[in-house]
């Protein structure tokens, strides 16, 4: 697999968690789009380089 691929996987994994904290009431709707915004920014990195 390539990196990007790695990327995101990693990406879809990560968002995943947010939205099911999310629907589980760990965080709400400000911080699951704050983590969501963080692992968007990770994954345009990795498509950079």
């Amino acid at each position: 697999m390539s990196d990007l691929e790695d990327a995101v996987d990693e990406f879809l994994a990560a968002a995943d968690d947010c939205y099911a904290d999310y629907d589980r009431g760990y965080d709400d709707a400000d911080a699951a789009l704050r983590r969501l915004e963080a692992h968007i920014d990770d994954l345009r990195t990795a498509a950079d380089e």
